[in-house]
């Protein structure tokens, strides 16, 4: 016993000093950002977007007794939420349910607010131990799903306490994440409070293993190779872009920025080739960005603006929506970031079975590391690289047919991920009515 106590006071000491700076980050933040929000129009939003917030979802709720709340930090875990949301929303079995989608973030909120597959859309309110109780006691879910990452500690504690059913989906984990730190007491006990854990890769499986959660655990995979075959598969024509391609080899590029549009820029000049065109969705499609855009290729041609009689070797997307789509009608893609802060989303060209391009900056990301080991990708780090790559892809039919299947193959080859989740659902009766 003695020997006992020692330990059971450093694991709750540190965990308690957890929920200390907890509170106070949570403090600093609720402080900074109506400051942050008389300069930056993204805080802006944040702060706006929660006024009356608990009324709006009180009025909104009213009388509904089988809620289930998809919970995501931003866009990109939307996407990863949306297909297990939408067929559950299709299923018979939760026929019963309305659906609740919070966000914490403005670049998902806002572009997503008026998203149908969701019976109703709002902010999620600031974790502290009453708003969680208060939203909750609105709420009253009958199944919680966390995408991905977003972890909120008082959140996840009242939802424990109601005993409501808590899982965490397409979650990624790796070694140098907080939660397998010594200090990482606190973010350890936020996650032994989810019901289920379903991960994508055996490498977070067995980290989750090694501080005891293995009984609650499993491989599910990611959600987001359902949701590129189902975009895939559905995927509209755009006679527009397929009379701009027509009889030609076809670079696309999506969520470029500056950097990589030089990398492009550089690359066009030198495959000084008049049977090579370039379709370009930059990230950023603001007025300004366009206009550099157009003045670093000579002679492009908006989308806007494209008819069937033009004679320009680059189209340059000017609108949101297409990109999914676009990446049908490639020989060679190519994914923007990688010369920043991170790749953007390469299933969705990959799901086509087409060569992926990218640079450097990709390590954080499984699936593009997976699809250069498959052979279905490469990574350049300057334009010297991305012309001698496009050169070997354009002069070598076979290594191009056979790095596009690579590519179409591993995407394939995870499909399934949002079926064992609903398996699981089902099997424990979670919201099933």
């Amino acid at each position: 016993m003695l020997l006992f106590l020692p330990i059971w006071y450093r694991r709750n000491k540190i965990n308690l000093l957890g929920v200390f700076f907890y509170n106070i980050f949570l403090l600093l933040f609720k402080g900074i950002m109506p400051i942050a929000a008389l300069f930056n129009p993204k805080a802006k939003k944040w702060v706006q977007g929660r006024k009356n917030i608990f009324q709006k979802l009180e009025k909104a709720t009213a009388g509904h007794q089988s809620i289930i709340w998809m919970h995501c930090a931003s866009l990109g875990e939307f996407e990863q939420g949306r297909p297990l949301l939408e067929k559950l929303k299709a299923d018979p079995s939760f026929k019963h349910a309305k659906f609740l989608l919070t966000f914490f973030s403005p670049s998902g909120y806002e572009i997503r607010k008026d998203y149908k597959g969701a019976d109703w859309v709002f902010y999620l309110p600031m974790d502290g131990p009453q708003n969680a109780k208060r939203f909750l006691e609105i709420v009253n879910p009958s199944l919680v799903i966390f995408v991905k990452y977003e972890f909120w500690y008082y959140y996840l504690k009242k939802i424990k306490y109601r005993n409501i059913p808590l899982i965490l989906v397409s979650a990624l984990f790796w070694r140098e994440m907080s939660f397998f730190k010594w200090y990482a007491g606190m973010q350890r006990k936020m996650l032994s409070r989810f019901d289920h854990l379903f991960v994508q890769d055996q490498t977070s499986k067995q980290l989750l293993d090694d501080i005891g959660l293995s009984s609650v655990t499993s491989i599910s995979g990611d959600t987001r190779f359902d949701r590129v075959i189902d975009i895939a598969e559905s995927a509209e024509p755009l006679p527009l872009i397929e009379q701009f391609m027509r009889g030609h080899k076809v670079i696309i590029a999506g969520s470029t920025w500056p950097e990589d549009e030089e990398v492009l820029k550089q690359t066009l000049n030198a495959e000084n080739n008049p049977s090579l065109k370039l379709i370009m969705a930059p990230h950023e499609i603001s007025e300004k960005h366009i206009a550099s855009i157009t003045e670093l290729f000579s002679g492009c041609i908006r989308y806007s603006q494209l008819n069937s009689n033009t004679g320009s070797n680059v189209l340059i997307i000017d609108n949101i929506g297409l990109l999914s789509r676009l990446y049908k009608y490639a020989t060679i893609t190519y994914i923007g970031g990688g010369f920043g802060k991170g790749i953007h989303n390469t299933l969705e060209a990959a799901v086509y079975g087409k060569p992926v391009m990218f640079g450097p900056v990709f390590h954080k990301f499984k699936e593009a590391a997976d699809l250069i080991r498959s052979g279905g990708a490469f990574t350049i780090s300057s334009a010297e690289e991305s012309i001698k790559i496009i050169n070997q892809l354009l002069s070598d039919d076979e290594k191009l047919r056979e790095s596009g299947k690579s590519s179409g193959d591993y995407v394939y080859s995870n499909r399934g991920a949002t079926d064992r989740i609903i398996h699981f659902l089902k099997e424990k009766s979670y919201a099933v009515r």
